[in-house]
């Protein structure tokens, strides 16, 4: 999306780095005026990439409402990207944060927007970030949750902690722009790596996916898990993994762990 039309404002780097590698992805949104709200969200702090996962309405980007709501923000609505599972809206995604409304015992690592957005800046050096909203309704699922990265909360009033999806997209854009323009006018990034350690190419999404399911079959041969009584085991090796900022390098050496764990757990009868 080209946003030159912007270059009167300081910041001409938004052009580049974060702004257009992060990608805003909604689940299953039920109304149209959330979505068109949502691209003005983005367009307005300099974003323009809206991923929709299945939204209710099939051809969300030219319902009328949605244009309206959008007020402006036409473009980014009109070449919104729609896929039938947020699998498909991560693919290529290193690193994704989930926006819940509440806090959640397990799962990945909890942060505030600001917090979050430290970390997003991060990320953002290292290839394509996702934020994750869900659904106005019955927000993320579970399983949705432990796909992402990490968890940002809103600490909103807790007596009245209703906030429509397309402010919380704003809020989250709004802090991601503070945090990536501060990068650019020079203020320190924090760094991955420690004592100028190179850091290896970050693990997309799908390939994370493919090394817990690898993982899981692997624990479940050794019968370390139980696949009755499953517990909170691989949610809890997701969490462990989310903090590490997993590298492509480590993923195949823990699918190389687990691919020589299942050929040690092969029946010993299958020689005869």
């Amino acid at each position: 999306m080209d946003h030159t039309h912007h270059s009167s404002d300081p910041a001409v780097a938004e052009l580049r780095g974060g702004f257009t590698s992060t990608r805003f992805v909604l689940v299953e949104p039920s109304h149209p005026g959330n979505v068109g709200a949502a691209a003005r969200a983005l367009k307005t702090m300099g974003f323009s990439r809206l991923v929709l996962v299945s939204p209710r309405v099939p051809h969300v980007q030219s319902d009328p409402e949605a244009i309206a709501m959008a007020s402006g923000a036409d473009d980014v609505l009109a070449s919104a990207h729609v896929v039938p599972t947020l699998a498909d809206a991560l693919s290529g995604v290193h690193w994704s944060i989930a926006l819940t409304a509440r806090l959640r015992e397990y799962g990945p690592p909890q942060w505030t927007p600001r917090a979050a957005a430290g970390i997003a800046r991060e990320q953002a050096v290292h290839g394509e970030i996702a934020l994750v909203f869900g659904n106005e309704r019955t927000g993320l699922s579970n399983e949705d949750v432990e796909r992402c990265s990490a968890l940002a909360h809103i600490p909103a009033n807790p007596a009245y902690s209703s906030l429509n999806l397309a402010q919380a997209v704003q809020v989250l854009a709004y802090e991601l722009r503070t945090m990536y323009l501060s990068a650019d006018s020079g203020a320190a990034v924090p760094q991955a790596a420690e004592e100028g350690e190179p850091v290896g190419a970050r693990a997309a999404s799908d390939e994370i996916e493919s090394m817990f399911t690898h993982l899981e079959s692997a624990l479940v041969a050794l019968d370390f898990l139980d696949p009755a009584n499953p517990k909170k085991l691989m949610s809890r090796l997701r969490r462990l993994f989310a903090r590490s900022g997993l590298e492509r390098e480590e993923v195949n050496i823990v699918r190389g762990i687990a691919k020589h764990i299942l050929l040690k757990s092969k029946p010993k009868d299958d020689a005869s």
